[in-house]
C-alpha cells in the first residue's frame, strides 16, 4: 500500500503541514490524467497554482478514485517562550506522526513515498532511515521528486490546501466549504502535531548582542 507524503507551509510563513496521501498508484495516474484533461494543466500538479473551482473539481476526483488523506499541522506560535522551533525538526516530527498514525491501522505493508522537498538530499536520507526504521521487517520509504510521482503531486494539493486553512488565507473560506464534506466522511482526517521540537538555542557565544563585530574607535585608526 502506497503512502504520498508532501509539505506546504514553513513556521515563518505561518504553519507547516504535511499531508500523506494513501491511494493506489495506478489509480494516482488516472486521477492526474483526468485532471489534466478536462483543466488543459501542463506539467506538474501544484496546488499553489490551481484555481478554487480546480481545487473543489480534485478533492471530487480524490474521492472517486479512492483515495484518503490524513494531514498533519503546527501554527506558528510567536508567543513560545525562546521563539520557533527549527523548520526541519517540525517537518520530521509531523511526519513521524503521520507514519505512525498509518503504521497504528495494521493491515498490509506500507510503502510510504516522500517528496524530497525543500532540504538537502544529506538530512533528507537520514530522515527517510529514520522512517525505514519504524517500519521493522514490513514495508519501505523511499525519497521521489514531485513531478515524476503523480501521488506526491496529489499529496501537494492537500497539503496545500490545509496550509491555507491554517493561516487563514483568503481563500480559506471557499477552501473550507470544499473539503468540509470529505472531513465528514473521513475521507480526510486532520489533526495537530502533538509533540513540539524545542527551540534550537544558539551558542552562548551568539547570543544577544555576543558575536557581533565591535563598532570601531575612531580615534585608534590609524591616519
Amino acid at each position: 500500500m502506497p503512502i504520498y507524503m508532501d509539505e506546504s507551509g514553513s513556521l515563518p510563513a505561518g504553519a507547516m503541514v504535511i499531508a500523506a496521501v494513501d491511494i493506489e498508484a495506478d489509480a494516482a495516474d488516472a486521477l492526474l490524467k483526468r485532471f489534466k484533461a478536462v483543466t488543459g494543466l501542463h506539467g506538474e500538479l501544484k496546488g499553489s497554482r490551481i484555481s478554487i473551482i480546480e481545487r473543489a473539481f480534485f478533492f471530487e476526483l480524490l474521492d472517486r478514485f479512492g483515495g484518503r488523506a490524513r494531514i498533519c499541522m503546527l501554527e506558528d506560535d510567536r508567543a513560545q517562550p525562546g521563539g520557533r522551533p527549527d523548520d526541519f525538526d517540525v517537518y520530521v516530527a509531523l511526519l513521524n506522526q503521520l507514519v505512525g498514525e498509518w503504521l497504528a491501522e495494521g493491515g498490509d505493508c506500507v510503502s510510504f513515498v516522500i517528496d524530497t522537498g525543500r532540504y538537502h538530499d544529506l538530512m533528507l536520507e537520514e530522515m527517510r532511515r529514520d522512517v525505514a526504521r519504524l517500519l521493522e521487517s514490513c514495508g519501505s520509504a523511499r525519497l521521489v521528486h514531485s513531478h515524476h510521482s503523480p501521488g506526491v503531486q496529489i499529496a501537494d494539493v492537500v497539503a496545500n490546501s490545509f496550509f491555507n486553512l491554517a493561516i487563514g488565507s483568503n481563500r480559506a473560506g471557499r477552501i473550507h466549504e470544499i473539503v468540509a464534506p470529505f472531513l465528514e466522511t473521513g475521507m480526510l482526517r486532520s489533526g495537530r502535531l502533538r509533540t513540539v521540537p524545542p527551540p534550537k538555542q544558539k551558542h552562548p557565544a551568539l547570543q544577544g548582542n555576543a558575536g557581533r563585530p565591535k563598532p570601531r574607535n575612531p580615534a585608534s585608526q590609524p591616519s
